[in-house]
């Protein structure tokens, strides 16, 4: 897939996401969600740079409330279209944000922020520590982080934190979060023209506990 020529964050992943949605790339819900909320009763999530939206979908489809967050609104048009086909517009509503300007405010069971990372300035530390703020005692922060990189990135020759150092940068409260897990898991990845790669993912659960 053709990188963007963008001078802004929002130029770039618009663009982006009108490539994605005019492919044949097949969109699945991330399999650490999955595993990780599978077996959690149904509530209020915040997917952040959900993208179009298979996240956001999965969960939809298994009773939670969504709010759905991305900076384009072609990645967020994509989406709601999705759920008209899938009967799930009740249960899922999209916000437009520059998480860089702005947040969505609320109350949440679940913050899930899969790849919430960019090739531009971004403050992701303190948007993930402000938006855990909001996570319900007894709710799940998830971060899911690219650990490497694949053969098709364009980021080649980025230096990516352990999972251990990403935790310590959020500068969260820990004795008011139990750590479920922060770990590097490998998988295999398939990349947007087919061809496959093992990658790492660096995977951080969080539970409020007050």
């Amino acid at each position: 897939m053709e990188r963007p020529d963008a001078a802004t964050p929002a130029e770039f992943w618009e663009s982006l996401h009108q490539q994605i949605a005019a492919s044949p790339w097949e969109l699945s819900v991330n399999a650490v969600l999955a595993a990780a909320v599978g077996d959690l009763p149904p509530g209020a999530a915040l997917d952040l740079g959900c993208g179009q939206g298979a996240d956001s979908l999965w969960l939809a489809q298994r009773g939670w409330q969504v709010t759905a967050v991305d900076i384009a609104e072609a990645a967020l048009q994509r989406l709601r279209e999705r759920a008209a086909d899938e009967r799930l517009s009740d249960r899922i509503r999209t916000e437009r944000h520059d998480l860089a300007d702005s947040l969505p405010s609320g109350s949440w069971d679940l913050v899930s922020a899969h790849y919430l990372q960019s090739l531009f300035e971004f403050p992701r530390a303190r948007i993930l520590r402000d938006l855990g703020g909001q996570v319900n005692p007894g709710g799940m922060l998830l971060i899911v982080d690219h650990g490497s990189v694949a053969p098709w990135s364009w980021n080649k020759g980025a230096t990516i934190p352990t999972p251990d150092e990403t935790l310590a940068g959020l500068d969260l409260d820990l004795a008011s979060w139990q750590v479920l897990y922060c770990e590097a898991r490998d998988r295999t990845a398939t990349g947007p023209g087919g061809q496959t790669a093992e990658v790492t993912d660096n995977v951080i659960a969080l539970r409020r506990t007050a």
